[in-house]
Formats: C-alpha cells, structure tokens, sequence
C-alpha cells in the first residue's frame, strides 16, 4: 500500500480524466471539419452542412470548457466603445492584456483590427477563475460577423492555442410572403412577420393616401406583402429589395413597371389596372394623428375663435413631411404666424400648404420640383405654436378647401397591351398568394447540401 505523504497534494483524477475526453472529442470534432486541410491550402473553404456548423460553434465555445482552475464559460456581449480599440474591448470582457492582444492578432488575418468602427459587436466566451481566486478570466471563444453572411471564431484547440474560422453562409434571391394580422402599430405588426424597415416603410407610403393608420387600422385587420430579398441559409435578410404586392384592410395593390416612365420605378394599380397613386396624399406626416381639423375653432394662443383654414397633424419635432404630390415649390420663407412656410403648386390649380415646419430638407427652394412622398421639410413648432405639429393646407384655385373632404383627381387606368403586361404579373403574385404564402425559392434546406455554409480554418 502506497505511504500517504501530508507534503505532496492528492491526485485528482475525475476533472483531468475529463478534460482529456472533452479534449479528445473537440479533437474528433474537429480532425472531421478539418480533414481537407492535408491535402489542401488553409485557405480552401471547406463544404459544411447547417448541422456540422452548429457542431462547429459548439467546439468553438465549449471544447475548453473543462479547463482546471476555471469555472464554465459564460457568453458576454461587448461593442466597441467611442474611442476604444479591439484589444481594449477584448480586455474589457475580463480577460488579461496579453490574451486579448494574442487574439486581435489572430483575427488580423481576417480583418482590419486598426481601423475599427465604434459600435462594432463580438460575443466572447469567458471563463472565471474557480472559487473566487484572484486573476484574471480566460477567454474559451470569440465570436462576430465579419460581413452580413459571414461570421469569424477565434476558439481554443484541445491544446490551448487560438485558432480563427470563418463561416460563409450562401445567399440567395427570393420573393419573401409576409402575412398576418395586425397586432399593434402597422410598423410592429409587419416586422413580426419578416418585413424590413425600407418595405415597411414603403407600405406605408404606398397606402398614405388611402388609409389613416392611426385612425382607420383596428386590432386583427389582415396584411400582406411581397417583396423580393436576398437572404441567407440560415433565414437572415440581408438585403431587402422593391416592394411587388401589398395588401391592407382587403385594399390589392399589384407593382408594374410602365415603359417610359421618367424615374424608373415602379408604379401600384388596383386589381383592375387603375393607378393607385392619388393626386394628393390623405397624410403627408407618417404615423401623425389629426389634432385640429378644418372650420371654426377657439386659437390655442391667441384665445379666441377664428377660422381654422387647415389640417393639424401631431407628430414630434424632425419628423419628415413629405410632399403631398408632385409639383415646383412655390415658397419656402418665414410667414407671419405660420412660422417656417412651405407652399407647392401641383397641376390643375391645386396647391398645398405646410407651416410650422422647423428646417426645410436639403435643397428645398423656389422653382424646385418635387415628387408625391419625398421628404421636402421637417415637423416643428415655428410661429404661432404651443407644440410641435404640422399645419397642412389644400388650396384649389386659390381658395382654402378642406383637406379631409376635398375632392381630388384620380389617377390613370391601363389599357391594351399594358393592361395585358398586368394581368399577367398579377395572376403570378396570386399565384404566390394561393398556395399558402409559400416562399419562392424558400424551400427547406438539405443537411446534405455541400453548399448550404462554407467554413475556412486559418
């Protein structure tokens, strides 16, 4: 029987026994991500399936879990600081200065660690000393996208060196079906079904001059969109492109593209072809509430009753208004009351007025010509005011009418062969719509796949 010596401390074998199969695993793991790399370059990006790359960023992040001394890593999200540089942001997260510094040079293969951005994200895996001892953590893995498909991981070997990974998701385009039921404000409601902020925000103007969202949308009204995108493997969009369908409130609009139309972009008509764009828009404030209409009213600060010759829309101060129509604006000065003054003259004797408004949008001056929806100036409180808001008029012929009830031109009908153009396009998007909202190019992924996601090791 082996003598106990009281100055030689006792072997304990269950973590080191441990440690080695946790090794031997990440090992196993990554001897089968990495087998090419004998008969190939470094460089070589190497197929991975979505489930070997899930396998992938678990060894990333756990195959030095059962380090002695150290407790269980914990993921900690860091952005760069103003000011700040990587190693500094590394070292923030715990670790020691020559560990953070031994991981920015890693990562210099793959990107520019100088010339970095404040706000730039990465999630590292931190490891803390076991039982309160002094020092400091030990990083297990670092994690942040390099691009929007793909990401980097520095992670430790079974033998304790760094090593960088990239991993490439493939992108493809597709047509993305966006359905649901509203459930809050449109823009919440959209988003929760995969719509971006542009397509929101496209959707939004698009039905401006037919729908008050704040007035006219109730809890559980329908909506869909379509819209092409280009999106990763994994489901990510990357990158949102036009707006081909849109539908609220049972309200069809179908995109088209018109020959000859002098900006190139797509026009919105009805199910029978008619033009959707009204001459003028109902709402020239996205989101804005009315707080006043038109008729006799008792003035908020002069405090007695006049003729209230207009339309107020609640809305804080910078939000963009946008141009009622196409037109030239006519004047863009200071106007007694009114404050800052925007007034442009539209076709058929039909002018729009704006005031209150606190600066103009670049290059908004007398003679310039202006597009329905553009952003021509912006919310404020100037003149006459006890808040920010914006005083909207409708002019015909030189008179005052009211906005809400004003009678205004309708837009064009198609016909001939464009009308056929049409109905072609929009017996497709019905199409799309019928089998179930079933996404173009959507289909699910095979793990088999040797293209799906790409993994380089360096």
């Amino acid at each position: 029987m082996q003598e106990f010596d009281p100055r030689r401390s006792a072997t304990r074998w269950a973590p080191r026994i441990f440690t080695a199969v946790a090794g031997l695993a990440a090992l196993g793991v990554g001897w089968k991500l990495t087998a090419d790399d004998v008969r190939t370059p470094r460089t070589e990006k190497a197929a991975l399936d979505p489930a070997a790359l899930v396998a992938l960023q678990h060894v990333a992040f756990a195959s030095a879990e059962a380090q002695p001394g150290f407790e269980r890593p914990e993921n900690v999200a860091v952005k760069v600081r103003p000011g700040e540089t990587l190693q500094g942001a590394v070292q923030r997260a715990g670790v020691a200065p020559e560990e953070a510094k031994q991981v920015v040079s890693v990562l210099q293969g793959a990107i520019d660690t100088v010339n970095i951005k404040a706000g730039m994200a990465f999630e590292a895996a931190i490891a803390q000393r076991r039982g309160g001892q002094r020092g400091p953590a030990r990083l297990v893995g670092l994690s942040m996208r390099a691009s929007p498909s793909s990401t980097l991981t520095v992670s430790r070997t079974f033998d304790g060196a760094l090593r960088l990974r990239e991993l490439e998701e493939k992108v493809r385009d597709e047509q993305k079906v966006a359905c649901g039921e509203m459930n809050g404000s449109f823009y919440e409601s959209v988003a929760n079904v995969g719509g971006t902020p542009a397509i929101i925000s496209q959707a939004a103007k698009l039905f401006s001059h037919k729908i008050d969202f704040s007035r006219d949308i109730k809890e559980g009204d329908r909506f869909c969109l379509v819209f092409d995108r280009k999106v990763t493997e994994s489901g990510r969009t990357i990158e949102a492109g036009d707006l081909e369908y849109a539908e609220v409130k049972g309200q069809k609009f179908y995109a088209f593209d018109r020959k000859g139309d002098p900006d190139g972009k797509s026009q919105f008509f009805d199910e029978l072809g008619k033009n959707i764009k009204g001459f003028l828009l109902r709402t020239p404030v996205d989101g804005a509430r009315i707080t006043s209409t038109f008729g006799q009213r008792k003035h908020p600060v002069l405090g007695y009753t006049r003729a209230h010759k207009g339309v107020d829309f609640g809305a804080g101060t910078g939000t963009p208004i946008l141009a009622a129509g196409d037109g030239v604006v006519l004047e863009a000065r200071r106007w007694a009351g009114y404050g800052n003054w925007l007034r442009i003259r539209h076709s058929g004797q039909w002018d729009t007025g704006y005031g209150h408004i606190s600066r103009y949008a670049p290059g908004i001056r007398p003679g310039m010509r202006v597009r329905q929806g553009q952003v021509v100036a912006y919310v404020g409180s100037t003149g006459l005011a006890t808040g920010p808001h914006l005083h909207y008029e409708v002019w015909l012929k030189g008179q005052r009418v009211n906005p809400i009830g004003a009678k205004v031109p309708q837009g064009t009908i198609l016909a001939g062969s464009e009308l056929a153009s049409f109905k072609s396009q929009k017996a497709r998007i019905d199409h799309l719509l019928a089998d179930g909202g079933a996404t173009v190019g959507d289909e699910a992924p095979k793990l088999a796949s040797a293209d799906l996601v790409k993994v380089s090791s360096r």
